[in-house]
């Protein structure tokens, strides 16, 4: 049933995605159709915040194992849970698209007016504490103590930074390359009846769960960066979160001036991200040739809702092909996302 669904949307669902093209099962290489196919079967849509990374089969594999592990498989904390950290994240990243999509999950998942309450960001009103403080710590990226209402133990922290990261990563890809609403354009009168419809849609999916840790022979054995420590070595969410890395650091080699390479981490050290005055900056720093590579780079890890399309098409005059974006894109999305990793677990156990 999964699989005849996400067939049956799959032509409303890619038109969401924008400067790249979309990628077809029929005619991609295999690695892209197996993730299509357990895309289909596990989550229930050919989602585009995934299918939008098929350009570049490592990248999308490494995008598939991270969501797995974080968002879809059983584990430690509850899918509600884990929904609402999602829904936190993307409105502190200014995603309006994955607000949509992980509210309409909530509000199929919860019962009550939270999830309305998180769609509008009057985080102070939710009724229920223990989720109150986990959605308000993770929406102001650890700033504050969490209220004692909210206690995990080692593994349900570590699950949930995971879906922190995930977030941190997607958001940025969905801000970049994804139209600001999965929804329909409708009259007034009728945008009740279709959050309606996707409360429905995205609940009923949400329930699936599946086992952790089947997928991981989609992408090869790496060695895990220190950066990964929070996520609990020897546990499935580790072993895919290592070899993501591994894929979208062996695709930055070539698609990322190495001069990017090394200040766009340097920006990213001991702090959040700024915004792009900064940018502007940090840019003047880099050789003349690098500085299209450089302004998108920056600009899509430190505040990805100002992308532009003048930026991305600066980018493709000196470097057209769509891999090669994805996989920049790619980079500098996961590089904040790994920063956020430590910093939120940190943030946690200090307050705790």
């Amino acid at each position: 049933m999964g699989i005849l669904f996400a067939r049956l949307t799959s032509r409303i669902t890619q038109r969401h995605i924008t400067h790249l093209r979309p990628v077809a099962a029929r005619g991609a290489s295999p690695l892209v159709r197996h993730v299509y196919r357990q895309l289909a079967r596990e989550f229930g849509l050919f989602a585009p915040p995934v299918t939008l990374h098929a350009a570049a089969p490592p990248v999308l594999a490494a995008c598939w194992l991270m969501l797995r592990e974080a968002l879809l498989v059983d584990g430690p904390a509850d899918r509600g849970t884990r929904e609402a950290v999602a829904a936190a994240v993307s409105l502190a990243n200014r995603c309006p698209y994955c607000v949509q999509v992980h509210v309409s999950a909530l509000r199929g998942l919860l019962r009550g007016p939270d999830a309305t309450v998180v769609a509008d960001d009057r985080l102070g009103e939710m009724t229920e504490p223990r989720l109150r403080d986990l959605v308000t710590f993770f929406r102001h990226d650890g700033v504050g103590p969490p209220a004692t209402a909210a206690r995990l133990d080692a593994a349900e922290l570590a699950h949930l930074v995971g879906v922190a990261v995930l977030f941190h990563y997607l958001n940025r890809m969905v801000n970049v390359f994804l139209a600001p609403s999965p929804l329909p354009a409708v009259p007034s009168p009728a945008a009740g009846a279709v959050r309606w419809s996707a409360a429905v849609t995205m609940g009923r999916l949400a329930r699936r769960g599946g086992v952790p840790g089947q997928q991981l022979h989609l992408l090869p054995p790496a060695s895990p960066p220190s950066d990964l420590a929070w996520a609990q070595p020897g546990t499935a969410l580790h072993t895919a979160f290592t070899r993501a890395y591994a894929a979208v650091d062996d695709a930055a080699e070539s698609a990322v001036p190495a001069s990017v390479r090394r200040l766009l981490p340097e920006l990213l050290a001991g702090r959040r991200p700024a915004g792009l005055p900064e940018v502007d900056v940090a840019v003047d720093r880099l050789p003349v040739r690098d500085r299209p590579a450089g302004r998108l780079a920056l600009t899509i890890a430190l505040c990805s809702y100002r992308v532009t399309d003048s930026m991305v098409a600066g980018y493709r005059r000196s470097d057209p092909a769509d891999r090669r974006l994805l996989e920049l894109a790619a980079w500098a999305s996961l590089s904040a996302a790994r920063a956020a990793g430590p910093r939120l677990h940190g943030a946690w156990r200090e307050a705790a």
